[in-house]
């Protein structure tokens, strides 16, 4: 990996009062190629599916502009120039914040009319030195975009929200006219002093409570949180499959040996030949978490050891179908899922030999060879979940 550091990037919404769609978008981005991450908050005008429509459109054009490193005044100008007027109040608009992390670069952040973004270096505020830029065309003369670029460094923070987090509480005795923006920065600053390694998701969960809190519990406003965390990554080895040749069965076990990670062995044959190679023991356990799944088995050293292609099958359609609300069972697929999720930089060895129990023709025809799955797992991380997935054959 070349970064120095993994960029984690986590977000929390909640629905204005019972709407069953969120005025606010998020969407984040990994460009592989260019080594950048960039993250897009949007807040449509008012609530539901015709909020959702602006803010999805907006938080669109604002990551492709970004994406083609286009002037900051010339994306904010084609942003507010397409979006749709509103029939009822004759005006078309939605707020964004969107952050332009370029590895190993420098970062930008542009704002129009979100929540100031703060960036925490640790447990302390850093000021990044922002821009104000007052728009001069015809049709959106007066409107201010701010935007600042930083050098980030290791356990650096940047956190963006809706107006629903800070105006959260608004009429309430003790916050009259909103939680606002320097409380929420200080609510921040308590937590990462107590958990100084507390995971973007985590905060971003934190943050958007604590607001529903302020709300009685009842949303007022679409709220949303967004976190990207600059951290050491963590390495997770997820190996499934014997080798090719049993004479790289040595190499398999000393990849698994000496990865400096977490580490799943996925399948009956490569847990034997990893135990018999390290001269150690698999211990079978029959508690059955998933009534689908054979039980996990125990060795030393190694993270998880579960069963192969059923469970694998059974990653990825958690993987596809994974929303916020997901909550982990007990079940060995579950448990593989909250690793890779756990995980930044995830390495999957895959074993080629050709498994002659998965070539029979009474098996589901849903269930597919290993190597295919894999792929479709290690995709899915990379473009869903932004990791960072290398593959290797053996």
């Amino acid at each position: 990996m070349e970064s120095n550091f993994y960029v984690e990037v986590g977000y929390q919404q909640k629905n204005h009062g019972k709407e069953r769609i969120c005025g606010d978008v998020f969407l984040s981005r990994r460009i592989k190629e260019e080594n950048r991450i960039i993250a897009v908050l949007s807040d449509g005008l008012g609530h539901g599916v015709k909020a959702n429509i602006l803010a999805t459109l907006t938080a669109s054009m604002a990551i492709n502009f970004t994406r083609e490193h286009k002037d900051v005044v010339r994306i904010s100008e084609i942003i507010m120039n397409t979006l749709p007027v509103c029939s009822q109040r004759k005006i078309s608009y939605s707020t964004f914040t969107a952050v332009d992390i370029e590895i190993n670069a420098q970062t930008s952040i542009l704002e129009y009319d979100n929540p100031g973004s703060f960036i925490m270096r640790g447990s302390d505020s850093f000021d990044a030195e922002w821009n104000c830029l007052i728009l001069s065309s015809d049709k959106n003369k007066g409107k201010e975009i701010k935007s600042c670029h930083f050098q980030p460094r290791k356990e650096d923070r940047i956190i963006f929200c809706s107006d629903g987090v800070t105006q959260s509480g608004m009429g309430s005795r003790k916050y009259p006219f909103g939680w606002g923006w320097e409380n929420v920065q200080e609510f921040v600053k308590g937590i990462i002093e107590q958990q100084p390694d507390i995971s973007a998701q985590k905060l971003a969960s934190r943050i958007l409570n604590a607001a529903f809190k302020n709300d009685n519990y009842n949303a007022q406003d679409d709220t949303s949180c967004a976190v990207l965390y600059f951290r050491e990554p963590r390495k997770l080895l997820l190996c499934s499959g014997p080798p090719y040749k049993s004479s790289n069965d040595k190499k398999l076990a000393s990849i698994v040996n000496e990865f400096p990670g977490k580490k799943i062995l996925s399948g009956g044959t490569t847990a034997d030949i990893v135990a018999r190679e390290l001269n150690s023991e698999i211990k079978d356990t029959f508690e059955f978490h998933d009534p689908d799944l054979p039980p996990l088995s125990f060795m030393e050293d190694i993270d998880l050891v579960t069963e192969g292609i059923l469970t694998l099958s059974k990653v990825s359609k958690i993987l596809n179908e994974f929303t916020q609300n997901y909550v982990p069972g007990k079940g060995p697929a579950d448990q593989i899922v909250s690793l890779l999720l756990e995980s930044d930089e995830i390495k999957i060895i895959i074993g080629t030999k050709i498994n002659v129990a998965h070539q029979d023709p009474n098996l589901p025809v849903e269930l597919e060879i290993r190597r295919t799955v894999l792929k479709r797992i290690a995709r899915k991380l990379e473009d869903k979940f932004l990791k960072e997935v290398i593959v290797e054959y053996i």
